[in-house]
């Protein structure tokens, strides 16, 4: 047994949902003995758009047929489109009207529509990937918009992946650049979820951890094959998007794989963000998320928290009210105003708290600061792995201007209730420092050297 198929076989062990995995080269055939053996006598449904269904939605249902099963199919009738409820709906009313099992043959919006569809119907439902562009493929949960707000609905996983790399490898580049600067979220996000962890709002599971993070260095190791579409370099990059979300599955939650890396994305699918007229891939969007994100660890290093003042901290921490009228001002004019009221609300903490976190981060700080430098790459290093597998490396990559991008800081931070390095940056006092630090004189984003589009 290889080291890909142990780890594999690891992996479904943790799973809770997933039970079959199979990838390698010419595998659209392995389809219907896949169906057979998880819904025998069921009829299939195979979704996509008509990209995918070109690219192996085709040739799946030809496969499906060839065996017997009786096949039908829905298309989506957008040519461009992103995860919205709308689509859910579609696509659960051609499940439900043909009594059938989904085939999601797709990227991650397409298996997103159908696993949450397919959850609302009691279901489970097979995915054919098209691309390594994401980790949601195998993830718990289905991110998707909702009268204007992305939101993480809790459902099931596909039951089984059956991944074809002939086709993967044959993506569109942008996507497999995506896909990969989706997989180094997880360094930074990492990083955030040790600092939960620390404080105790959300301690790390062993198992969802070790599962991806112990082999994400390898399996972000070779930029330049997956940049040349080299089958084994994305077969390692499609693995590591799988694992990631076996690990979600594990831990029923995305805290294994995201935090404020996605929050960038978040905000962007919120507001309707295009650039040239085209909205903008997920792993886009979070590779600059994640770019951001290694730059504020890069500056939160530099700092000496043994000399932190935590009395001065806790006096100075605000009340909830105090932070409930910030949230409503810093979302004054969103599409979802009360957004940070409401994640405030849910995440603050009292003033023992902090002082219980701020003494622990202190007397801890070289440990700490040790770990994570060793957990996150310096931006430097992140971004010359996206400027190689062809990721945007600048926000104007994506048509953000790095002042856009600064005005998102104070969002992210309060756009979810799982605590972040702006959380800590908030209780310590230093958040002024570290923002000044990546958006000034000589940061990362220095707003002085701003890119044109």
């Amino acid at each position: 047994m290889t080291n890909s198929e142990l780890r594999i076989k690891r992996a479904l062990e943790l799973a809770q949902d997933t039970k079959v995995f199979e990838m390698g080269e010419g595998y659209l055939s392995r389809v219907p003995a896949v169906f057979e053996q998880l819904f025998p006598g069921r009829m299939a449904l195979v979704v996509a758009d008509v990209n995918t269904w070109r690219v192996a939605g085709a040739e799946v249902y030809a496969w499906l047929q060839d065996d017997g099963i009786e096949t039908g199919v829905f298309l989506i009738p957008d040519r461009e489109f992103h995860a919205e409820w709308k689509y859910v709906e579609m696509v659960e009313a051609a499940v439900k009207g043909s009594g059938a099992v989904a085939v999601a043959v797709g990227s991650g919006v397409i298996n997103d529509l159908c696993k949450l569809s397919s959850a609302h119907l009691g279901q489970s439902y097979i995915c054919v990937p098209t691309a390594a562009s994401v980790d949601g493929y195998s993830s718990f949960g289905a991110s998707i918009s909702y009268e204007g707000v992305k939101q993480t609905f809790d459902c099931p996983a596909p039951v089984a992946i059956v991944a074809d790399i002939s086709v993967i490898a044959d993506a569109p580049k942008e996507m497999t650049a995506a896909g990969y600067a989706d997989l180094a979220a997880k360094i930074p996000a990492g990083a955030e979820w040790m600092i939960a962890d620390l404080f105790g709002t959300e301690p790390i599971i062993p198992e969802a951890w070790h599962v991806l993070q112990d082999v994400l260095d390898e399996m972000l190791s070779d930029p330049e094959g997956v940049a040349a579409g080299k089958p084994e370099a994305i077969a390692a990059l499609f693995e590591g998007l799988t694992l990631s979300g076996f690990a979600m599955q594990a831990a029923r939650s995305s805290r294994p794989a995201s935090c404020t890396d996605h929050l960038f994305s978040h905000y962007l699918d919120m507001t309707h963000h295009q650039f040239r007229g085209k909205l903008q891939s997920h792993g886009f969007q979070v590779a600059v998320g994640t770019l951001t994100m290694c730059a504020f660890f890069d500056a939160f290093c530099k700092l000496d928290l043994t000399q932190l003042d935590v009395d001065a901290c806790v006096a100075a921490w605000p009340t909830l009210e105090q932070e409930q009228a910030r949230a409503l001002k810093v979302f004054e004019g969103f599409v979802d105003p009360k957004l940070g009221y409401n994640v405030i609300t849910q995440k603050y903490q009292g003033a023992e708290d902090v002082r219980r976190e701020l003494e622990a981060v202190k007397a801890r700080w070289p440990e700490l600061r040790d770990a994570y430098r060793a957990q996150v790459y310096p931006f430097a290093k992140m971004q010359r792995l996206f400027e190689i597998v062809g990721a945007p490396s600048d926000p104007s990559h994506i048509g953000v201007t790095r002042a856009q991008l600064k005005a998102m800081v104070p969002k992210t931070q309060l756009m979810r209730w799982r605590i972040n390095l702006l959380d800590l940056a908030k209780r310590a006092r230093i958040y002024d420092e570290l923002v000044e630090a990546v958006f000034g004189p000589g940061g990362a984003w220095d707003l002085s050297e701003e890119q044109e589009f």
